[in-house]
């Protein structure tokens, strides 16, 4: 899965070293120097900022559905792209400090990132109830702190690589709630290019995060329309709040095709004779990575 053509020796990416993201980001980028950033927003701020030349971070769970902060990020604050998508399965293993290998059932509190809490739900309600939760800015995060802190009886909820890389040991494995677990991750750019269409999917895949002209009735139904009658494929349609008051939204639409294409390029001009704004995030192939 890797790409051998270099497209840039920055890459940031959420950390730290282990993190789910860091394993897709090396996956696709073996030979590069990769950046750990504590937030999601740093990622982002790093490469619109030119201190670094691509960031990978996570756009949606199949479990737990898009990441907020990454799509209100890329609405609100930056104009970036991306420039490619990367897939990667996600397994959920509760980890401990090996001194407390042992009676990890006594242990006093878990922490992980929100959505690795949130896709083991069922494990901690039925086996951990009582044992309060703690979010995280990461799942290797949350590892490194059960790492460094031998005296507490905590946990951590994150990969084998995580435990690997601080000593940890995994008490319960593959605790996810559902058995198709899998992230995507996108990986940005200042730079409206594409990754090579070599070892992807092959199949384009275009992002639009749209408004709706204000106070016109049907003007969902007349948006959805726009790509119906020329056959184009949306993977993906939701909402997000545009932060300007109750009712107001924005929408972000995955479509099967290449911005480029005759249709498309319809599709857009007739979005905006409509009155909607058309926030493209470009053209861009999916990687996965091996499971």
């Amino acid at each position: 899965m890797a790409v051998r053509e270099q497209w840039g020796k920055r890459i940031a990416y959420l950390g730290p070293e282990a993190s789910f993201t860091f394993l897709a980001t090396k996956g696709l980028f073996p030979g590069e120097w990769l950046i750990p950033c504590t937030t999601i927003p740093e990622c982002i701020e790093a490469v619109a900022e030119d201190k670094v030349d691509l960031a990978v971070v996570p756009i949606e769970n199949a479990l737990e559905g898009s990441v907020p902060l990454t799509i209100d990020y890329l609405f609100h604050e930056v104009d970036l792209f991306a420039v490619a998508e990367i897939q990667s399965k996600i397994q959920q293993h509760l980890m401990v400090h090996p001194t407390h290998a042992a009676d990890w059932q006594e242990i006093e509190a878990i922490y992980s990132h929100p959505h690795a809490l949130a896709q083991c739900h069922k494990f901690l309600h039925y086996n951990l109830g009582k044992v309060p939760l703690h979010q995280y800015s990461s799942t290797a995060a949350a590892a490194k702190l059960v790492a460094e802190s031998p005296e507490q009886r905590i946990a951590a909820i994150g990969n084998d690589s995580a435990a690997e890389k601080y000593n940890l040991t995994i008490v319960e494995r593959n605790i996810h709630d559902f058995h198709f677990n899998h992230t995507r991750f996108f990986v940005l750019s200042k730079h409206n290019l594409r990754l090579p269409q070599e070892e992807s999917t092959g199949h384009p895949k275009t992002t639009f995060m749209l408004t709706l002209p204000a106070d016109v009735s049907g003007s969902l139904h007349q948006i959805l329309s726009v790509f119906a009658w020329r056959k184009l494929n949306l993977s993906k349609i939701e909402s997000r709040p545009l932060k300007t008051g109750l009712g107001d939204y924005f929408f972000v639409v995955d479509i099967m095709a290449d911005e480029h294409e005759p249709m498309m390029r319809g599709a857009v001009e007739e979005l905006r004779a409509l009155g909607c704004s058309v926030k493209s995030l470009g053209t861009y192939y999916t990687y996965t990575t091996p499971e």
